[in-house]
């Protein structure tokens, strides 16, 4: 497989290709486009020629074409490897980083597929260099790595044990960022809807009531899996619950698809009857009605510092388990305002 090839098959030119793996320019393409070409290069198995690519540059030092290395990527808290936004996009910057050192990703898989014994023995016997842990995951999978793999890393919001590499923004100074914004607002009364075992944004969130002074209150939240079909179920249960809250925290963006769609088909205005504040700002949170007031999360550097640290690893650079904390913000948005003391409440709902 040649870029012309690539070029050939994607309807671009060379130059288009060359500039979007090799990331000289990142809006060379259209998304669209850029996810084209890298679904060629991931099915061809398209490596750049390292001997080729040093003549080019007009590199003295003696020219060694080098065995490309693979990673795997285990997308530990979903069933699907592409159906949730936030780890696609950073498995996206660590498939496009890793590239550049003549690494690429043989193996996507997820929590299920180890679960299931047959395919937990296809995927050991097919080695690779590193893994990458996208996501919360469950001992069970803990032991499936230490047994299969050497180098290891982990990427996402649940900081995870000291023993190995990870990056990560720490999901419980998100929960405490994003409530304390909502009390700048006005808002005591603070809801949940999300996951609640082991899950650090959850944790995060009863610290932060307590470090501001407020109370936890069990019918204020909702224990529901991260999906727009668990924030449309959560929100129904606190409605159900009547409980005494002007605004929720979601422990993410597709949480609060769901969330959002819930109030509104009550009539609940948004953000004058109940404000709404979510986590991970991916591309979609910008275009909703109203637009979604949300953490901002580094997606892509979360994936490029992910590839670098764990190529640094596998090439011997570092042996000590490293910890990288990256830093987020809010995108201040309009599904969060400031309190309305008239406001419409869940206690005026009819009984359901």
């Amino acid at each position: 497989m040649t870029l012309k090839e690539i070029a050939r098959q994607a309807n671009v030119s060379v130059s288009t290709v060359s500039r979007v793996i090799n990331q000289k320019n990142t809006k060379a393409a259209s998304p669209e486009v850029q996810e084209r070409i890298w679904k060629i290069v991931r099915k061809s198995g398209y490596t750049p020629n390292a001997t080729a690519r040093s003549l080019k540059l007009g590199q003295k030092a003696q020219i060694q074409n080098t065995t490309p290395k693979s990673i795997a990527c285990i997308y530990a808290r979903s069933n699907s490897a592409v159906s949730d936004p936030f780890f696609s996009q950073i498995a996206k910057a660590i498939e496009q980083e890793a590239f550049k050192s003549n690494y690429f990703i043989r193996q996507s898989f997820t929590a299920m597929d180890i679960a299931n014994p047959d395919m937990a023995r296809q995927l050991a016997q097919f080695p690779v260099d590193g893994i990458v842990i996208l996501g919360r995951y469950e001992k069970q999978l803990l032991r499936f790595f230490t047994q299969n793999y050497k180098n290891v890393i982990y990427t996402g919001l649940n900081p995870m044990g000291t023993q190995y590499d990870q990056v990560v923004c720490d999901g419980s100074d998100i929960s405490y960022s994003a409530l304390s914004y909502l009390v700048e607002l006005g808002h005591t009364k603070i809801g949940y809807v999300g996951e609640q075992n082991n899950e650090v944004r959850f944790s995060g969130y009863k610290d932060a009531l307590a470090k501001l002074g407020l109370p936890f209150l069990q019918k204020n939240t909702s224990n529901v899996h991260l999906s727009a079909d668990g924030g449309y179920k959560g929100a129904n249960i606190l409605m159900h619950n009547k409980a005494d809250i002007s605004a929720i925290f979601c422990a993410n963006d597709t949480t609060a698809l769901g969330v959002i769609h819930a109030l509104k088909e009550k009539n609940f205005r948004i953000p004058e009857d109940i404000s709404v504040i979510s986590v991970d700002d991916i591309e979609t949170a910008q275009y909703l009605s109203p637009m979604l007031t949300t953490v901002h999360i580094p997606l892509e550097e979360l994936g490029r510092i992910t590839a670098k640290t764990l190529i640094d690893r596998i090439n011997g650079g570092h042996r000590l388990p490293m910890r990288i904390s990256l830093p987020f913000y809010i995108a201040k948005r309009n599904s969060c305002g400031k309190l309305n003391r008239r406001r419409k409440t869940f206690a005026s709902l009819p009984p359901q």
